[in-house]
This record gives C-alpha cells, sequence and structure tokens, in this order.
C-alpha cells in the first residue's frame, strides 16, 4: 500500500524514479512508493525536473506545488504535493494506474 501522509502543508508520499527509461509514466507501486518512469538521466537535476512536471500535470497542480522533500539525490524520494488531499492524490493514482486504494 502506498505510504502518504497528510499535512497542513499537502500530502507527502514516497517515489522510486527510474531514470533513463523509453517513457515518462507512472507505473504502479513499488512497496510502500510509487513507482515512475522517466526518459531524463540523473544528472544535474534534469530527473528531478521531469519528475515534478510529470506529477504536477497528473496532478492538475502547478509545478510549484511539487517539491521533492528529501531523496533528491536518490532513486527513493519523498513528494509534497501543495494544497492536495490525500483523497485527490489517491483518485488521481487510480485513474493513471491499475492500483485500487478502496481495495486495501
Amino acid at each position: 500500500m502506498l505510504w502518504i501522509q497528510q499535512t497542513p502543508e499537502g500530502v507527502i508520499f514516497k517515489a522510486v524514479i527510474q531514470p533513463r527509461a523509453s517513457r515518462n509514466e507512472i507505473v504502479g507501486l513499488k512497496g510502500d512508493a510509487l513507482k515512475i518512469r522517466l526518459t531524463a538521466p540523473p544528472v544535474e537535476g534534469a530527473a528531478n525536473k521531469m519528475c515534478i512536471e510529470l506529477l504536477a500535470k497528473t496532478f492538475k497542480v502547478r509545478k510549484s506545488d511539487v517539491e521533492i522533500v528529501r531523496g533528491k539525490s536518490s532513486k527513493s524520494k519523498q513528494i509534497l504535493v501543495r494544497s492536495a488531499t490525500r483523497k485527490q492524490i489517491e483518485s488521481l493514482l487510480e485513474s493513471q494506474t491499475s492500483y485500487s486504494f478502496s481495495e486495501k
């Protein structure tokens, strides 16, 4: 099950990034983290920037509302989505992946 934490600022969740993939996509879950594939290489913040862009588009928020709060130089990250609720994040992720939060 995806680890999601509601905070006063927004929602924080775990993600595992696979850089240099063939396409940008949210694949599903890897353990308690969201697995994300990105075409960008993990150099000079390119993968982090692409990750923020993909998540902002997926969650229908501005790029400035998505922040990597832990793991900027790691494949494992914690990501904050400001002004979002846990329910909104779960609903949007269900529409993007085959994972269902209501089953768990």
